[in-house]
């Protein structure tokens, strides 16, 4: 659902470089939990809606990056008309949630779920040919019954900028997509769009680069499609971030290829929206002092381990910069279960409030119940200044995990 770009001037899609701090009594809030700033969402939906306007893009929200399923009704009023979804779960809440175009990809569909993607899917798109020949059958049936599907074939352009290999899905012998060697132009008929994704948290300027070696590759295939989805990982609610460049780069692709392009981030949704709140549950000394705390690193934050990155944490600082530092960890049995070290202007002690910053976008949709440690609520606090209590996590939750 491409719409015609506006005269929206760019100059004005810029964001501060500090944010506004929230008052916010950490106190009044049950620890921990996930809490969400509305003003803060607000302020990144503006910003989305003003780009998809002045570029012509159709922007939907990532559900593995955000799916927060209670501020979709917000999502909705900024004019994000839809979600993308990698599995047959995701699909179910975009249709009954996000209530918009349901976009569907994933490195592979099942026999087993691919009719009912089918039926929730408004745009799909294979990520091998061989898939694409498996399900073609399918796919055909639907379209002759009159079901209106836009179908695409993801493509590896084998060109990224990602520094951690870990989030690179152009890196060496990536599973993902097709690279211009296995391209099969006999297979193309039904298929009217090409999806890429090599992105991560990066800015307009590697877009930018990334279409001309998309270009180089499988421009020949361009002029058949009527749209490119760009994938995700423009993080334009970024302070800094190009958006000038954006809104110029994604014109000037759609007028040259007379297609409609689709961008899909999950984290510019998110991005610096709210807070993970914890407590100090027991201060212990063994050479260095460790704070224990009511969440997990293993469990609750889990690319803190995996990419690895240090969160900031509200009032603290790096270790010896202030008069009191500490481990911060979890309270799994993991012996890595270590956030980091940080110092404190004050002592920590039991019942003492730590916050992290910046924990709404992707860490929200990535927790577990590891060793059945509670899991955080979700909240939100808003415009008003009152704190809603979203969802509480107990024993049923962990126990229908597993049978």
């Amino acid at each position: 659902m491409t719409t015609p770009a506006t005269d929206t001037p760019v100059s004005d899609l810029t964001l501060p470089d500090i944010l506004p701090e929230t008052q916010i009594d950490w106190a009044s809030i049950p620890s921990p939990a996930y809490v969400l700033d509305e003003s803060r969402l607000r302020r990144n939906l503006s910003l989305i809606s003003q780009v998809q306007a002045a570029s012509g893009a159709q922007i939907i929200v990532a559900f593995k990056g955000y799916s927060m399923w209670s501020t979709f009704p917000l999502l909705r009023e900024y004019g994000i008309s839809g979600a993308t979804a990698s599995s047959l779960n995701e699909a179910r809440l975009a249709k009954e949630e996000m209530q918009g175009e349901v976009h569907v990809y994933a490195p592979a569909y099942s026999d087993e779920d691919f009719p009912e993607l089918l039926k929730l899917a408004d745009h799909l798109t294979f990520n091998s040919f061989s898939q694409w020949e498996r399900f073609r059958p399918q796919v055909q049936a639907a379209r002759a019954a009159g079901k209106r599907l836009a179908v695409g074939i993801r493509v590896n352009h084998e060109y990224g900028e990602v520094e951690t290999d870990l989030y690179n899905p152009a890196g060496p012998f990536s599973r993902l997509g097709v690279t211009r060697a296995e391209f099969r132009p006999d297979l193309l008929e039904g298929i009217d769009g090409l999806h890429f994704h090599s992105l991560c948290e990066n800015d307009s300027d590697t877009l930018e680069r990334t279409l001309a070696v998309l270009e180089e590759k499988f421009g020949e295939f361009l002029p058949r499609m009527q749209w490119v989805n760009f994938g995700g990982g423009h993080l334009m609610t970024r302070a800094g971030y190009d958006t000038a460049r954006l809104i110029r780069v994604v014109r000037a692709f759609r007028e040259k290829w007379n297609v409609e392009v689709i961008l899909e981030p999950g984290s510019a949704f998110g991005w610096q929206t709210g807070w993970l709140v914890s407590s100090v549950l027991d201060v212990v000394h063994n050479v260095k002092d460790s704070a224990l705390l009511d969440i997990s690193a293993s469990a609750h934050m889990p690319d803190v381990l995996e990419m690895p990155y240090r969160p900031r944490v509200l009032g603290a600082q790096n270790a010896g910069e202030l008069p009191y530092t500490y481990l911060l960890g979890g309270t799994t049995c993991l012996a890595g279960d270590i956030i980091g070290e940080y110092s404190f202007a004050g002592e920590l002690k039991v019942g003492d409030r730590v916050i992290f910053d910046d924990m709404i976008h992707y860490t929200m949709v990535k927790t577990s119940f590891f060793n059945g440690v509670k899991h955080p609520d979700i909240g939100i606090w808003h415009l008003d200044g009152s704190y809603e209590r979203v969802k509480t996590f107990g024993y049923d939750e962990f126990k229908a995990k597993l049978s």
